[in-house]
């Protein structure tokens, strides 16, 4: 499934409920469930982290829904060049992190 066809089925499936929830709170979903991959990763379960980084993306792609962003052509933009946004290198030469 492409990054478009994704975003428009959690469109379809949740965005009602999210629009009822409101941003702070779906936002905060997506926080815990980052803290849920957080413990998969800790305790190396390989499948849990498989399952919560398929939430993670889940949410966040709830809240791009929320506040208007194509998940997709924020990615062509961002990382679309194939090249690090930063330092301009493959791989990625940052001093940072």
């Amino acid at each position: 499934m492409r990054v478009k066809e994704f975003q428009e089925t959690i469109r379809r499936l949740y965005l009602d409920r999210d629009r009822k929830r409101g941003l702070e709170k779906t936002f905060m979903w997506l926080v815990e469930e980052v803290g849920e991959l957080a413990e998969a990763i800790r305790k190396m379960d390989v499948e849990g982290a498989k399952d919560e980084i398929a939430d993670v993306v889940a949410w966040t792609v709830s809240v791009a829904n929320l506040i208007g962003v194509d998940v997709e052509k924020a990615i062509k933009e961002k990382y679309g060049s194939g090249v690090c946004p930063y330092c301009h290198s493959s791989p990625c030469r940052c001093k940072k992190k």
